[in-house]
């Protein structure tokens, strides 16, 4: 169960560094908000539809409030923080900033009492976020005034990201990921589409060709539905520093979808921190309990938060 939680994050963070080449492209006639505003309406719309077919169980109404203030936080809050971010640092800072993600996630698992930190786990931590550190190394070199405003905003915004993976494990031990994603998802997507009807910027989509549709619509599919309910899918059935750990995957992909569809070198450091984080990955899920063989790492059995305590594992 654990194995495929780690896998789907890991799918979910690849296809994560796919997000930034269809947001480059819409860039040039959208402003970030309605970018975001685009991505997880049209991802609401698509996980609401599979949610109705499958006729899965939505939040139970005393989950509203909550899972609510968790979807402001990852679909409202998170994309504002992330693309402010952006405006003063550069995307190789930013990516590495937001690579803390592993430790604010062990940090707020170990304050709540979700999941203990170890050794393995801080290991496999440090070892991913190194690799994307040599991955981005060159692009680091260089940074405009200021670019620490941006670092800051970015582990705002990964902070965010940390306490949405924390909280939402109760939540999805009475939800299947669909609906749970999907009702936070709306939630979010109100909030923003609130922001952007305000300020007109719907209008522009009157300017788009079938080519800008086509990426909007990869956008909403593919990074938004599809990202997200796997997110949520291994947020039920691994630890959430497990899952966190995957985000060193998102740069890595990103620079190799450069290669490939933007005509950019491949690097010898790419490749070695392609390396390092998928080693990080396995350190910190225990390559023995990744591929279903040999025994835990003893105190690393992961509860699921129940109601009145944390003893139910899923």
């Amino acid at each position: 169960m654990e194995t495929l939680g780690i896998l789907a994050a890991i799918l979910s963070s690849a296809l994560g560094g796919t997000a930034v080449g269809a947001t480059r492209y819409l860039a040039g006639r959208l402003d970030p908000l309605t970018i975001g505003a685009i991505r997880f309406g049209g991802g609401f719309l698509v996980l609401a539809a599979v949610a109705l077919a499958r006729r899965d169980t939505w939040p139970p109404m005393r989950d509203w409030p909550g899972a609510g203030a968790l979807g402001v936080l990852f679909f409202g809050l998170f994309p504002v923080l992330f693309n402010a971010a952006l405006v003063y640092t550069t995307a190789a800072r930013g990516a590495l900033a937001l690579s803390t993600l592993p430790l604010l996630t062990m940090i707020a698992g170990a304050v709540l009492r979700v999941e203990p930190p170890t050794a393995r786990k801080i290991t496999g931590v440090l070892i991913a976020m190194g690799g994307v550190a040599i991955a981005l190394g060159t692009s680091l070199a260089s940074a405009p005034q200021g670019a620490w405003r941006g670092d800051l905003l970015m582990v705002a915004a990964a902070l965010c990201m940390a306490l949405y993976n924390v909280w939402s494990r109760p939540f999805l031990s009475r939800t299947a990921p669909i609906p749970f994603v999907a009702f936070g998802m709306g939630v979010g997507a109100v909030c923003l589409s609130a922001l952007v009807a305000s300020s007109g910027g719907f209008a522009r989509l009157a300017t788009f060709g079938i080519p800008q549709w086509i990426a909007a619509g990869y956008l909403a599919i593919i990074c938004g539905a599809l990202i997200f309910f796997l997110w949520a899918f291994a947020l039920r059935r691994a630890a959430p520093t497990l899952v966190a750990v995957s985000v060193a995957v998102n740069p890595i992909t990103a620079s190799i979808f450069g290669v490939f569809f933007l005509g950019e070198q491949v690097s010898a450091k790419l490749i070695v921190g392609l390396v390092a984080v998928l080693s990080g990955i396995a350190v910190a899920s225990g390559a023995t309990g990744l591929f279903g063989s040999g025994r835990r790492e003893a105190g690393a059995r992961h509860p699921v938060p129940k109601p009145g305590g944390y003893t139910d594992t899923d």
